[in-house]
């Protein structure tokens, strides 16, 4: 019987978040959606091992707990909300903080090229973190989680933690987000995102997380979970549901 990469039991943190638990399977993308205060980066830093609660996280199986920092860093990746960067380094200085241990060169000038053509980066290298703006950081920072469990580089990666990517992204750039995403859950690792646009939900996500007011209120296949009942409960508004040609959207109001 196949582990799941992560597995959560009654996970609680005072006042936050209430007797959550999961399963997460290799190579889905899973997306928490919820109010504002649900306790969706509560929950992305329990599972990121950066906050305690009580309860039981296990990754590959091991208590959370029973890795060391390096151990941890090695098979999970995590991208808090967005802060302004503090240190005057160099963007390339910044992703070089972020390499797996042991890369060959050669392999990491790659990952990196493919990184920085992918987000947009390129002719970003050389500028200090603090002249950067609140896109370009963005996107400097998802560069270096991704760079962190990139599969050709990262043999131990199994989990990518990602608290709202899409923050500060033009179209563009969040389509290159997504295709990224895709590539690492294709690669078998799995990617667990806050987000607040129901519909890239909709079409992205495979399963879904809904929280409000830190209890785990729904969770399932996407297709099961993002329908108008379940939104109109979770938000305390009406929603309705549209088709154009083979997809669906879903409607506030």
């Amino acid at each position: 019987m196949t582990l799941p990469v992560l597995k959560v039991c009654g996970l609680s943190v005072g006042g936050r978040l209430t007797s959550f638990c999961a399963e997460v399977p290799a190579g889905q993308l899973i997306h928490v959606i919820g109010p504002n205060g649900a306790g969706k980066s509560t929950l992305l830093s329990c599972l990121a091992g950066i906050m305690a609660g009580e309860g039981e996280i296990t990754l590959e199986g091991r208590p959370l707990t029973a890795f060391t920092a390096g151990a941890l860093a090695q098979r999970r990746a995590y991208l808090p909300q967005q802060v302004m960067p503090g240190a005057l380094m160099p963007v390339f200085q910044y992703l070089s903080l972020h390499q797996p241990p042991a890369a060959l060169p050669e392999a990491l000038d790659d990952a990196i090229g493919f990184l920085c053509h992918a987000l947009m980066l390129e002719d970003k290298l050389r500028r200090p973190l603090s002249q950067l703006s609140g896109g370009e950081w963005q996107r400097v920072r998802i560069a270096a989680v991704c760079l962190q469990i990139w599969p050709a580089l990262n043999a131990r990666a199994r989990l990518l933690l990602l608290d709202e990517p899409m923050a500060s992204l033009d179209i563009a750039q969040q389509a290159a987000v997504d295709g990224l995403i895709e590539y690492l859950v294709g690669s078998g690792i799995s990617v667990i995102a806050s987000a607040h646009d129901i519909n890239h939900t909709l079409h992205h996500a495979r399963r879904v997380w809904m929280l409000k007011n830190g209890v785990l209120m729904a969770q399932g296949a996407t297709e099961n979970i993002m329908v108008p009942d379940n939104l109109s409960r979770l938000f305390n508004m009406s929603f309705t549901q549209v088709e154009n040609g083979d997809k669906r959207w879903l409607l506030y109001g």
